[in-house]
């Protein structure tokens, strides 16, 4: 039998095909995903519009790699990387002890991570995505404590003094921190400045930092940093980890963990 696509899953299955290969058809992707071409030209259409590949006659081409963390939008940059986002975020779940009280970061990994606490009965949950609370507002044993601030409305996020200064008060067990960027030498680093500092704060005010994300976001380099490598203690991303970055978290002592997809 085969599988049923939505409209979302199907875009984002364009864009990992585009990840591994530089062209994709129409006819192609017609076949692949039993539609009529009218809706894969709607797909790839919509896709550009969103500055996610380039269209050209029959079909599409990905975008050049730059190198450079962009800052997306949440909507961007949940067609990406899915399954392996869907993948990371319930292997983070599994680090949670009960009656922690534990930082998720906005973002769209972090986000799956508020998706697989079902199993747990005592959690206190601070977060700065209006999202991620949304999300954890099904379930009422946890205590949640959503950061006021300036919204960001790109990433629904609060960011800003007021959010930085209320994190303060907090002494928490771990921190998912969701990254844009990761270089080795360079360390970690997002677009935005303000997320930058509110990143910063959560670190300080956290026993342990996990950084969680896909395999994509390696060897890139942002606007701002937030910290070297060494300030990590875990590392929760996919198979697609280059094999020399592998090698030289272990030589650092960061604790690894790699996410199978389903």
């Amino acid at each position: 039998m085969e599988r049923s696509y939505s409209t979302k899953e199907r875009r984002a299955e364009i864009l990992q095909m585009l990840k591994n290969k530089p062209e994709v058809s129409v006819n192609q992707l017609s076949v692949m995903f039993n539609v009529s071409e009218v809706t894969i030209r709607k797909d790839l259409n919509e896709l550009k519009r969103r500055n996610l590949l380039t269209r050209i006659r029959g079909g599409a081409l990905r975008l050049p790699e730059t190198g450079i963390g962009l800052d997306m939008a949440i909507k961007e940059k949940q067609l990406f990387h899915y399954r392996e986002k869907r993948a990371i975020g319930k292997l983070a779940a599994s680090l949670i002890n009960e009656n922690e009280t534990i930082i998720l970061d906005s973002g769209t990994t972090t986000l799956e991570i508020a998706r697989n606490l079902h199993n747990f009965r005592n959690l206190t949950i601070i977060t700065n995505a209006i999202n991620i609370a949304i999300e954890l507002s099904a379930y009422k044993r946890f205590t949640v404590i959503l950061l006021g601030g300036h919204l960001r409305e790109s990433s629904l996020s609060t960011v800003g003094p007021l959010a930085e200064s209320t994190l303060k008060i907090f002494y928490c067990d771990k921190l998912f921190l969701g990254v844009d960027s990761f270089n080795l030498e360079e360390g970690v680093s997002t677009p935005n400045i303000e997320e930058a500092n509110i990143n910063q704060t959560m670190m300080s005010m956290s026993k342990e930092t996990i950084a969680v994300f896909d395999s994509s976001k390696f060897n890139k380099r942002s606007f701002t940093f937030i910290a070297p490598v060494e300030k990590i203690n875990t590392v929760i991303t996919d198979e697609g980890i280059p094999m020399d970055v592998k090698i030289q978290l272990k030589k650092m002592n960061i604790n690894l963990q790699i996410a199978r997809l389903d």
